[in-house]
């Protein structure tokens, strides 16, 4: 269940979308990359599999002056998610909960404009959706995923992704129909220590790979 560590975004991409292979080429399938991580991983996966890539932008509500943890997560069409774990444990009143909650909206905008240009977001509804990110700590950004794409009435929604915390990905499995994570590892730090190379994906690289994708979803 450890394994090696991947090379790079485009490496555990490869390696996802062999796991993925009952859906290559199937008709009403689109892949979600979460961004801006998950994009570069998605990418592989909706290619390999010749199916269309979009974008999802999702927000971590981070604490303040702890801002590695996050208390929550934000998608678009106003949905919120938090980690009553962490709330209610660092006792989290609702102020900072929306002080964050704001600036981090404001930087959803920002990102899927830039992101989508004039592109429509993807019809979804009776679609089998592919959710991609590069990786699971605590799973409020994947759980805020879910709960967006959710709404939009797909007919089913697979997590995919290269590796994440056992209790988080076992705990996904309540919320999403099918989850696959490459790597649970038992002693889990972080996602970034399962990557060669975890550097930063950029704005630009998020757009180009969604301009780039063959067909739309």
């Amino acid at each position: 269940m450890d394994g090696r560590p991947f090379r790079n975004r485009a490496d555990a991409g490869q390696e996802l979308a062999r796991r993925l292979l009952a859906y290559e080429r199937q008709p009403g399938v689109v892949v979600l990359g979460l961004a801006r991580g998950g994009v570069p991983v998605a990418a592989e996966v909706a290619a390999r599999l010749g199916v269309p890539l979009d974008v999802l932008v999702v927000r971590k509500l981070g604490v303040e002056g702890r801002a590695e943890l996050a208390m929550g997560a934000i998608a678009s069409g106003g949905v919120r998610v938090l980690n009553n774990a962490v709330v209610d444990g660092l006792g989290i009143g609702e102020g900072e909960i929306e002080r964050v909650a704001q600036r981090e909206g404001q930087e959803l905008e920002r990102r899927t404009r830039l992101y989508r240009g004039d592109r429509p977001e993807p019809d979804l509804a009776g679609k089998v959706v592919i959710v991609v990110d590069d990786g699971l700590a605590t799973g409020s950004t994947m759980r805020a995923a879910v709960a967006a794409i959710r709404r939009r009435a797909p007919a089913r929604i697979v997590v995919a992704v290269p590796v994440g915390a056992p209790a988080t990905c076992q705990e996904l499995a309540s919320e999403a129909d099918d989850v696959v994570c490459l790597r649970m590892p038992h002693r889990f730090f972080a996602v970034g220590q399962w990557y060669r190379d975890f550097s930063a994906t950029t704005d630009d690289e998020v757009a180009q790979a969604v301009r780039g994708a063959p067909g739309g979803a």
